[in-house]
């Protein structure tokens, strides 16, 4: 059947589907042309044999179609927003005009998401045209708002019924270039801290050593929130941490990385504290970062006492860890060690774990290997974060990750781009894995 599907792709103008899909701006953030991309959606669903129909969120409409099969139901999750396009001079040609250099396109939206869940439609649409049906049932779930933090998610989740485990195609595969199946992502909890001194910039020659300084009392706040060896000591932070299972240790351990190579890539000697947490196992781990420091001064660098100084910061989460828990956390310490700063709580999400021991696991990393001559590398946890836990824990089912697009898609950035080598192939996996867990069940 393999072969079957990859003739059913190489006999099609699929990459005019996509350029057509990409063409059609999606930003939730301004609304440019939401309206028209979720008419397109809805189109596409259709043409892949499904029902389709708009989930009003109280935001930006989800999209779902849905479609009968004897399998376990499967809930395919993607999204059909995208970010703004950012500078254009930075673009070599137009965001939203598709263009095709060295096998690749070009354009917002083309590896994050509407390639990768583009390749999943086509993947059923390939099943419905060859065998006459799906042999899975299906639900695909296209928010319109994860560029946005997803805000309205559960509302959509909440009309879908109870599937039996979720796909979803998101994000780069493995580093080293290998496809891969990911578990897991790490949650966050963004937040500022700012501290307030005098009413307004102070000479500091004529105010030195009398008008309160707001900087030194927040970097002395920061220093209490982690020691120099790198361990957090915000007490509550890590509590409700869950052990990695043996399953999850192995994975880890399998994975290749060239850990002096990426340090050098980056200008970097050496790894962040604590010593003896291998490359992977960092990133299955919580972390608490400041990710800028900022006295309001529009980079003047006056010779002033500021009158106010801001930290923005991030809490990246793991499993066992919520936003709220976290939160508190900080909120108590804040309190304790420095109760005139404030602590101002910003986005979140809750992280999401699927374990390996999992009873699709196995079915899904051979269905991959199939379709990509290859076996897959087993991810537990990305470092980054998605909306996922909306799917695992609202719907209490595990949740897969099979990401379709090249390591260097650029997503977010100028000239973001998928390799249709990707695409093409990516299509005959979303195909194989909808065949193998019919199979499974």
């Amino acid at each position: 059947m393999i072969e079957q599907l990859r003739d059913w792709v190489g006999g099609r103008d699929l990459v005019g589907e996509l350029a057509d899909w990409i063409s059609r701006p999606s930003v939730s953030r301004t609304g440019e042309g939401m309206a028209e991309a979720a008419a397109h959606g809805l189109r596409l669903l259709r043409a892949s044999g499904l029902r389709a129909r708009e989930v009003e969120t109280g935001g930006w409409p989800a999209l779902v179609g849905t479609a009968d099969g004897p399998g376990p139901h499967v809930l395919i999750y993607g999204h059909y927003d995208v970010q703004p396009a950012g500078p254009l001079e930075l673009w070599t040609t137009p965001p939203f005009v598709p263009s095709i250099r060295n096998g690749r396109m070009y354009g917002r939206g083309t590896g994050d998401n509407k390639g990768q869940h583009l390749a999943q439609l086509l993947g059923l649409r390939a099943l419905r045209d060859l065998t006459g049906g799906f042999p899975c049932r299906v639900t695909v779930l296209l928010d319109g708002e994860e560029e946005i933090g997803s805000p309205n998610l559960a509302a959509a989740v909440s009309q879908v019924g109870q599937p039996d485990l979720v796909i979803w195609s998101d994000g780069p595969v493995h580093d080293s270039g290998r496809a891969c199946v990911v578990l897991g992502v790490r949650g966050i909890l963004m937040f500022e801290l700012r501290a307030r001194g005098s009413n307004r910039p102070l000479h500091s020659g004529n105010w030195g050593g009398v008008a309160p300084n707001p900087a030194w009392a927040l970097v002395q706040l920061l220093a209490t929130m982690r020691s120099a060896d790198g361990a957090v000591t915000v007490l509550g932070f890590a509590d409700d941490v869950a052990p990695l299972t043996g399953g999850q240790r192995a994975a880890l351990a399998d994975l290749p990385v060239d850990v002096a190579g990426t340090l050098e890539a980056i200008g970097a000697v050496g790894m962040e504290p604590p010593a003896g947490l291998g490359f992977h196992e960092r990133l299955a781990t919580p972390t608490l970062t400041v990710n800028s420091l900022s006295c309001a001064d529009s980079g003047d660098h006056r010779a002033v006492i500021p009158d106010v100084a801001i930290a923005r910061c991030e809490a990246r989460l793991v499993g066992g860890q919520t936003p709220d828990q976290v939160a508190d956390a900080i909120r108590r310490h804040v309190a304790k060690h420095a109760p005139d700063i404030e602590f101002v709580p910003d986005a979140a999400m809750t992280p999401a774990t699927t374990l390996p021991e999992t009873r699709y696991t196995a079915t899904i990393l051979r269905a991959v290997e199939d379709a990509f001559g290859q076996r897959p590398l087993l991810v537990p946890s990305l470092g980054g974060s998605l909306p996922i836990a909306v799917l695992s824990d609202g719907l209490s089912c595990p949740c897969y990750g099979v990401p379709l697009a090249n390591v260097d898609e650029a997503n977010h950035a100028p000239d973001e781009n998928l390799d249709l080598d990707w695409f093409h192939r990516g299509i005959v996996a979303a195909a194989a894995i909808q065949l193998a867990l019919a199979v499974h069940s």
